[in-house]
Order: C-alpha cells, then sequence, then structure tokens
C-alpha cells in the first residue's frame, strides 16, 4: 500500500488527470537544477509540461533567513505558497520533474508535504522523462487556479547540526548520504567551489540513483530497496536520517524507506553545505584532510 500511496505511475496520472473519479487532484513540476547543469526548471516548465501542472520552485519556497540553500520553510510560509498554488489540504498532489535521472528534486517535494502534515502526496515514478518515453500528452499552455486554503501542520521532521554532531557519540541513529560515491569520498569534486567534498563521520553512503532503475529510471521495489539497504548495513528497525549536499537527494532516503514500511525518517536539512562549514577539521573525512584549513 505504501508503493501505491508514494509512488503512481505515468499510465495511473493520465487517468487520474482526465477522470473526475478520483477526487481533487494537483500535478506540480518541482524542477530545479545546479548552476552548471545550464538548465532553467521554470523556464523549460513554461515550454512543456505535463497538462493542468503548475511550478512548484524551490528557490521561493525555502526559510529565505538561513545562509544555507533551500531550508525547510516555515509552517506558515509553505502554507501561504501552497494557497497561493491552490492546493487544499484534502488535494492528492503528484510531484514530478525534468531531471535525466527520471527524478531528482521531487522526493524533496515529496518529504516536504509529508512533514508538514500532508499524507496525501506522490511522485510520478520517473518523472517527466517517462512521461515523455510514455508518449503522454504535453502542453505549454499554463493555467491559473484560485487562491485556496490551506492550513499546514507542523511535524519534527529535520535533526539539525548539534544533533547530527551528537550523534557522533551517542550513536542513536544511523546518518545515510546519498551524494554520489565520489563525493562522499572526497575524490570527486563538490557542484560548489567553496566546499570540499567528503563525509560526516560514521554515515553511509548510498547514492541516490542507486535507488531507481538505470535502465527504466522508475524507483526500485520494495524488495530491491530492501536488498540495496542491507547491502549497505543499514537496519531499517533502527532510527535512520538521511543527508546529501544540501537536503535535496537526502529525501530519496526517506522515500526509499517508506516504500519499504518505515516511517518518521528525518533529515538533516543543513547537510554537507552546512557541515563542511561549521564542523571542526577532526569531524570532516576528506581525502585530502590536509585541505581542512
Amino acid at each position: 500500500m505504501a508503493l501505491v500511496q508514494a509512488v503512481v505511475s505515468p499510465a495511473w496520472l493520465a487517468k487520474a488527470i482526465s477522470s473526475a473519479k478520483t477526487g481533487p487532484l494537483r500535478v506540480l513540476d518541482s524542477s530545479w537544477y545546479l548552476r552548471k547543469m545550464q538548465r532553467d526548471g521554470r523556464k523549460e516548465f513554461k515550454e512543456k509540461h505535463i497538462p493542468g501542472a503548475t511550478f512548484f520552485d524551490l528557490d521561493e519556497c525555502r526559510d529565505r533567513s538561513s545562509p544555507y540553500e533551500h531550508m525547510m520553510p516555515g509552517q506558515e510560509l509553505f502554507s501561504r505558497y501552497l494557497a497561493n498554488l491552490g492546493i487544499c489540504n484534502d488535494t492528492h498532489v503528484v510531484i514530478y520533474d525534468a531531471s535525466d535521472f527520471g527524478l531528482y528534486t521531487a522526493p524533496r517535494v515529496w518529504w516536504m508535504f509529508r512533514a508538514f502534515g500532508h499524507s496525501r502526496v506522490s511522485v510520478l515514478d520517473g518523472g517527466f522523462i517517462n512521461w515523455c518515453r510514455e508518449g503522454l500528452p504535453v502542453t505549454s499552455e499554463l493555467q491559473d487556479y484560485p487562491v485556496a486554503e490551506y492550513k499546514a501542520k507542523a511535524k519534527p521532521q529535520v535533526k539539525s547540526y548539534q544533533e547530527i554532531l551528537d550523534n557522533i557519540q551517542s550513536k542513536q541513529f544511523q546518518l545515510v548520504d546519498a551524494r554520489p560515491e565520489g563525493r562522499f569520498k572526497g575524490t570527486e569534486p563538490e557542484p560548489r567551489e567553496d566546499i570540499e567534498p567528503g563525509h560526516i563521520p560514521d554515515s553511509i553512503n548510498i547514492p541516490f540513483n542507486t535507488f531507481m532503475d538505470p535502465e527504466t529510471l522508475r524507483m526500485k521495489s520494495e524488495k530491491e530497496l530492501q536488498c540495496l539497504f542491507e547491502d549497505h548495513n543499514v537496519d531499517l528497525k533502527k532510527p535512520l536520517v538521511g543527508t546529501c549536499s544540501i537536503g535535496i537527494t537526502a529525501c530519496f532516503v526517506a522515500l526509499g524507506t517508506h516504500i519499504c514500511g518505515k516511517e518518521n525518517v528525518m533529515i538533516y536539512d543543513g547537510s554537507w553545505q552546512e557541515w563542511f562549514t561549521r564542523a571542526d577539521p577532526s569531524h570532516i573525512i576528506l581525502a585530502k584532510k590536509e585541505k581542512v584549513k
């Protein structure tokens, strides 16, 4: 049942869009890209998107008071942002992005909804790329929705820097880093020039793209995901926290565990960008420690 609720196929979504029997349904494009990728999510959305979809801007719906990118917005900001998109508390929201990975930012927005108490939320399996592969309709027509009423209910889904620091000694939870292996090991550069690659002590690396089938780009099955966690010595019966570079792909950990039936996986929202900036050099594992000043 968790798989049905968390992930929907392009065929299911196409049928749901054309049917009035599914109840209130809204589709959101959450595409966002690193600067080096030279892609503009909003611009691409205006050129081509799923009919009826609206754009969810991660650059707007965030905590602007934080020095770190894309930190969770406050309850009031999130409520206001969704209300302006015309989304209600009982709306079934389906989220996708147009990444070449199949999914990239959609799990982040999925997790944000759930963190604010909105359980009627899914991601489109394989994202926009699979929607197009299946020959389903796209449009450049932009659709406006009337402002709605939305009330977010905040839940404690975010771990702080101090809690991650304390966990090095207390080991109360497992920390899973979803960045690519080279960046985790310190052998490949981070996308930001002022941050060196490396990882938090005792963290476990499961790159976000390994949560998806490399050919179909769809999320792996519950059994495959359970094997993925087992292969990396992650115990799903114990507390678990996801991290990455800026809190985006960390949410693959939350989505993957949710499919496996595990709830309440938290995210270290500051992730590596905050840890590298704030942590003592002894708590920063790099390939070449002399790079840390």
